[in-house]
């Protein structure tokens, strides 16, 4: 991979994982609920499901988003449904308990799980993934290359942004210590997870 491709590749990638979005804003709550290093789980889920997309964006599926738009949308809906369920989930469900250390946290492989489903049923990883990857790949270089740097270039911009917003959670705990101030941390959080998939969806349909 060319330097000049692979600095373009960077710049989208950091701007994309400090951008607030469904997975910015479930590490943020994962933390503020649980922790630093529980709320890092559905930050490896998502990493995880990264790569999956990446393999579609490599194999050429993402040309099958702009042949068949209909059904393409139909799974940005399906997503976005998704995303409404773990929003509202968010904004109406119990408020964090303050108290709650990384010992009262549910099992790995839920919260793993949970960052997993949420990247794998994302509308935003078929912007990035599906309609702006595919560019950066050069047909006059093997693609094994290309696909190693893209897959650990964008693996560590997610896990380096995600960790971000995981620390800034714990200085946020420290603040909102009230149950109304908690309240309209969740609900902030919720609105902007669903307002984030509604704009992948909609400005790409």
């Amino acid at each position: 991979m060319a330097l000049d491709v692979w600095f373009a590749l960077v710049a989208l990638f950091f701007v994309g994982g400090l951008t607030p979005g469904p997975a910015v804003m479930l590490v943020l709550a994962s933390s503020f609920r649980y922790g630093f290093k529980p709320a890092l789980l559905p930050a490896m889920g998502v990493a995880s499901a990264n790569v999956l997309w990446l393999i579609l964006a490599a194999s050429g599926t993402a040309v099958l988003f702009e042949l068949y738009p209909t059904a393409t949308l139909t799974l940005k809906l399906l997503g976005l449904a998704v995303l409404l369920y773990m929003g509202l989930s968010t904004m109406f469900g119990p408020l964090p308990n303050l108290d709650v250390s990384a010992d009262d946290a549910p099992r790995r492989s839920r919260l793993y799980g949970k960052g997993v489903l949420l990247q794998i049923t994302s509308p935003m990883p078929v912007v990035y993934f599906g309609m702006l990857l595919p560019q950066f790949f050069q047909a006059n270089t093997t693609l094994a290359p290309q696909f190693l740097v893209m897959l650990v270039t964008i693996t560590f911009l997610e896990m380096f942004g995600l960790s971000v917003y995981a620390a800034g959670a714990q200085a946020i705990r420290r603040i909102l210590k009230g149950p109304q101030a908690a309240r309209t941390f969740n609900v902030l959080i919720g609105v902007i997870m669903i307002v984030s998939g509604a704009w992948a969806v909609f400005s790409t349909a």
